[in-house]
């Protein structure tokens, strides 16, 4: 990843631990881990916490902006070298200043005021840092407007620390490719034991949300890209309806089940965040039921009471049975919910959930193809490529940064697509949206009158491997994901040292009910811990 080299705030594209050779493998400026030798002034912030000590004038934006930046400076590209964050915004402490003017002129914007926030790299701004989806074909280029997301969070006060890494292209490029990895940030690492995967395709989001870089991130998800990475980092993630948050200035995968979403270290920053970034936009169609910007955290249990009488879960059994340990866990969590008073429906089975993939697959290449080469063409006659073919021609001829570890197959399939016209396309996503949705996650809400389903969120994080690519064991996205419904997932233990998370899902528009159950589930077992940055398990 490149940050800042020299003047804090300064973004680089060299220099860093995550440039050149050693950028590619992932590897850091030291032979092992460097966790910090006094401890961080922020960590474990929340927002609200950042909100009261700037109100107080404890601290200011400035300050906090300059203690994020440091921490990027010293964890990111050098000590562990996690490999988290592409790029910082040279005009960060800047605007950090702004806010700050602000606020002692008396114009407080919301919970968001003066608060640093990363950006996944497919998040379109249009300031100086620039917008790739971690391919260097997209090297240098900034878009002519923001993201909608990033507009929204400006508007609301955050200030936009600067571009997180990804699994390149969001992980919608090889068959075999390493979650995290992509040719601009190199492959990114899993805080808590460095050699694991941070999962993706927001996996620096999710690294450096862990790590205490920045006080929250913003990661985007088309089937699991939230959930898995907030899971394997001990985050809270809120994967929102589709239709929520707009999708303009996001590079797509699909217009049927992208999404961006909040990635935090408790349910109540994920809630605030969330809340920044909803509304309606011309842009998005999907957005036209999109509540307005509001506070999701009015959601949280009333009076800090985690009550859930009254309400019905069901225990997706068809997720388990991969990992007994992860399997332990979800019953733990069974038990707590039932403790706090929820009606436990066991099992609740999913209709269709095997035969939904090959559905969702086959739309997906014709979407991405579409949905690209529109992104592309916005960007105007000085971007560096215009059209998917052109991203393919790009990798091809510069095969040695750009596929040193696995190739471009599903790039090259998704371009011998046709139209969004054609009956194969229409026939794939009518299908995979019957399902998932009316007789899929629907029917089984319906059913047994739940209001959510529980599953776990993911195993504990692999080895990353180069070669061989990712090992995926555990989850339970795809139910959500598919049907464009939203998905909650919040700490739910530790399998040696690693993070696991349980997911709550449910119906569309459904978010405040899961983030009820979420909140009151952390609060209930308080599971999330700060990573330490350790070599390998057995330094656990």
């Amino acid at each position: 990843m490149i940050v800042a080299a020299g003047a804090l705030g300064v973004a680089a594209v060299a220099g860093s631990a995550c440039s050149s050779s050693e950028r590619a493998a992932g590897g850091g400026t030291s032979d092992g881990p460097a966790a910090p030798e006094t401890a961080f002034e922020l960590e474990e912030a929340t927002i609200a916490e950042l909100g009261s000590q700037m109100a107080s004038g404890e601290r200011t934006s400035a300050e906090i902006t300059r203690l994020y930046l440091e921490r990027i400076e010293s964890l990111d590209r050098q000590g562990p070298g996690l490999c988290s964050v592409i790029e910082t915004n040279p005009d960060a402490l800047a605007i950090a200043g702004q806010l700050d003017a602000e606020r002692a002129a008396g114009n407080v914007r919301g919970p968001l005021h003066g608060v640093p926030v990363l950006l996944k790299d497919n998040i379109a701004t249009a300031d100086r840092t620039t917008t790739t989806a971690g391919s260097l074909a997209l090297e240098g280029s900034i878009p002519p407007r923001d993201a909608f997301v990033a507009a929204r969070l400006r508007r609301a006060g955050a200030v936009l620390l600067g571009k997180a890494n990804l699994s390149e292209w969001a992980n919608f490029r090889s068959n075999r490719s390493s979650s995290g990895w992509s040719a601009r940030g190199g492959q990114c690492r899993n805080p808590y034991v460095l050699d694991r995967n941070p999962c993706g395709s927001s996996s620096g989001s999710g690294a450096a949300t862990s790590a205490n870089l920045c006080a929250a991130a913003v990661g985007t998800e088309t089937d699991g890209s939230i959930i898995c990475p907030s899971s394997a980092n001990g985050l809270v993630g809120i994967k929102p309806t589709v239709g929520m948050v707009s999708r303009s200035g996001i590079v797509p995968i699909s217009a049927v089940q992208d999404t961006a979403g909040p990635m935090a270290r408790t349910v109540a920053c994920a809630a605030a965040l969330l809340g920044g970034m909803t509304g309606a936009d011309p842009r998005d169609d999907a957005t036209a039921s999109s509540p307005t910007p509001t506070d999701l955290t009015r959601h949280l249990g009333e009076h800090g009471a985690a009550d859930l009488s009254r309400l019905r879960i069901g225990a997706g059994r068809q997720f388990f049975g991969r990992d007994s340990r992860v399997d332990a866990l979800m019953e733990e969590a069974i038990q707590v919910l039932a403790s706090l008073g929820a009606e436990i429906v066991d099992p609740a089975p999913i209709p269709h959930r095997e035969e939904v993939g090959r559905h969702e697959y086959e739309a997906m290449l014709y979407e991405f193809k579409a949905g690209l080469n529109e992104y592309l063409a916005e960007l105007g006659d000085n971007a560096p490529v215009a059209s998917l073919a052109d991203v393919i021609a790009y990798n091809e001829a510069h095969a040695e940064r750009e596929m040193p570890f696995f190739g471009q197959e599903i790039l090259i399939e998704a371009e011998g697509k046709g139209p969004l016209s054609e009956a194969a396309y229409q026939a794939a996503r009518a299908t995979a949206n019957r399902l998932s949705r009316e007789e899929g996650l629907d029917a089984a809400l319906e059913e047994h009158r739940l209001d959510a389903i529980l599953g776990p969120s993911g195993g504990p994080a692999w080895v990353t491997d180069l070669v061989h690519g990712d090992h995926f064991s555990v989850g339970s996205s795809g139910a959500a994901a598919v049907a464009g419904y939203p998905n909650v997932t919040v700490p739910a233990g530790h399998v040696h040292g690693l993070p696991v998370g349980v997911s709550f899902f449910g119906a569309a528009w459904s978010e405040p009910t899961l983030i009820r159950i979420a909140w009151a589930f952390e609060q209930a077992t308080r599971h999330r811990r700060p990573p330490r940055f350790r070599a390998r398990v057995d330094e656990v």
